[in-house]
């Protein structure tokens, strides 16, 4: 059985669709009504769901995660890194500690992190945009 809204595919003994929360058709409603109730919860991890408006696109990261680590590394001390990723407060934080080369300790660990952290993660750290392709 498909789901009438979004075209998934729904067990025969679900009553919604867990992809996009409208109600499944039943012997009883057969008909193009949709009731308004309200869909399951959602749970608490996400999870890849099929939605054919966005078949044809890929989600990428605002800001390179690369870049971010090399900027981290080289000019950690600095803040630099904290400027890129839109952390201003941070950034002047480091600055203003620079000459005690805390911040660059612990920018050059940001670094190690940042470029050995998954892409998902990082995604979820910096946010991400949809491209259509």
């Amino acid at each position: 059985m498909l789901c009438k809204q979004c075209g998934a595919p729904i067990d025969s003994n679900e009553k919604f669709c867990k992809y996009c929360g409208a109600a499944a058709a039943t012997e009883e409603n057969n008909q193009s009504t949709i009731e308004v109730t309200p869909p399951p919860a959602q749970p608490s991890q996400p999870q890849n769901t099929y939605n054919p408006n966005f078949a044809n696109t890929r989600r990428e990261p605002i800001k390179s995660k690369v870049t971010a680590g090399i900027l981290a590394i080289l000019l950690g001390g600095l803040g630099i890194h904290k400027f890129y990723l839109g952390k201003t407060l941070q950034g002047i934080i480091y600055l203003l500690f620079c000459w005690i080369y805390i911040p660059a300790i612990i920018g050059l660990i940001e670094g190690i992190i940042y470029l050995t952290m998954d892409d998902e993660k990082w995604m979820q750290k910096v946010g991400y945009r949809d491209i259509k392709f």
